[in-house]
């Protein structure tokens, strides 16, 4: 796939991005960072580097923005999701299919928490707070009842339902305010939240409707709004509180998963795509591509 963009006003003026051949005016055309990989998710920046998760490849793993990769932990026969850190800096992963979050230390992953007395089928992505709360989406058994919890997993490890019926949560962002926003992939909306001081969730609400597109990854900008991996639309986009998209970057022919904000100014958004997201059908493939773009607005560094 090229790395060059089209980039084009929409007839509802905002901006358009495109990943096929063109030439554009530097700093708005992505280029790729890293590919080789079998299904990349969970982005997060952490130090000089991105942190994600190869959930088929099983693994978690690391790259620069010099393209340099490093594999931090391997997890043979699991599906390693969502990422975040304690206030100490150990990483914390989401292993979907036990369903459990795991701590890495020293390159040896280890239980954090035991989600199965909580969650019916699997868990998902995950966002950490800075006193070292995670929040966890869940994954639903099927499309006819997509509905099910966020789990509110504490610093010591224990865990509670924070919200329960939400329509498969997803990527998730925790605001400077103190705001939990998550994508309800099947409820085509994104939900927000306020964190109470002893962590809890409270005050559900609208944050944008995004129908009929059904969104994955999430991370947040400086502005409020957000940037939302629309999987099956196969593009990324900027979306302000109430729903107006500002901005959008298609990847025709491949999966929009996952997306954040980083790089020295916060100012690099990582976009992570695929071209199936089955485990059958990625089977001995590795066609999943990391590419990053200058944007204006920078991140939080939420996720």
């Amino acid at each position: 796939m090229s790395t060059s963009i089209l980039c084009a006003r929409s007839p509802d003026r905002h901006r358009r991005t495109r990943l096929e051949e063109a030439s554009l005016p530097e700093g708005r055309a992505p280029r790729r960072l890293l590919d080789g990989l079998v299904f990349a998710e969970g982005p997060r920046w952490r130090g000089d580097r991105l942190w994600f998760s190869d959930m088929h490849g099983e693994a978690v793993c690391t790259v620069d923005l010099a393209g340099r990769q490093e594999t931090i932990v391997e997890l043979p026969g699991r599906r390693p999701s969502g990422l975040g850190f304690l206030p100490d800096g150990t990483p914390l992963v989401v292993s979907m299919g036990e369903p459990e979050v795991l701590r890495i230390d020293g390159g040896v992953a280890s239980r954090h928490a035991d989600l199965r007395p909580l969650v019916d089928h699997e868990c998902n992505d995950m966002v950490v707070d800075a006193q070292g709360n995670a929040y966890v989406g869940s994954y639903p058994a099927s499309i006819e009842h997509p509905e099910g919890p966020i789990v509110l997993v504490r610093p010591d490890g224990t865990a509670e339902v924070a919200a329960d019926g939400l329509a498969f949560p997803n990527g998730c962002v925790i605001t400077p305010d103190g705001r939990l926003l998550v994508n309800e992939s099947l409820g085509r909306r994104i939900t927000e939240f306020t964190i109470a001081p002893d962590g809890t969730l409270h005050d559900r609400r609208l944050f944008a409707d995004v129908a009929p597109a059904g969104p994955d990854g999430l991370c947040l900008d400086v502005d409020g709004a957000v940037w939302a991996a629309m999987t099956l639309a196969r593009e990324f986009r900027r979306i302000a509180p109430g729903g107006e998209v500002l901005d959008t970057v298609a990847v025709d022919g491949r999966l929009a998963i996952a997306c954040t904000l980083g790089g020295p100014e916060m100012r690099t958004l990582f976009l992570l795509t695929a071209l199936e997201h089955s485990a059958a059908a990625l089977a001995g493939t590795r066609a999943a591509t990391i590419h990053v773009l200058d944007v204006d607005v920078p991140g939080t560094g939420s996720p």
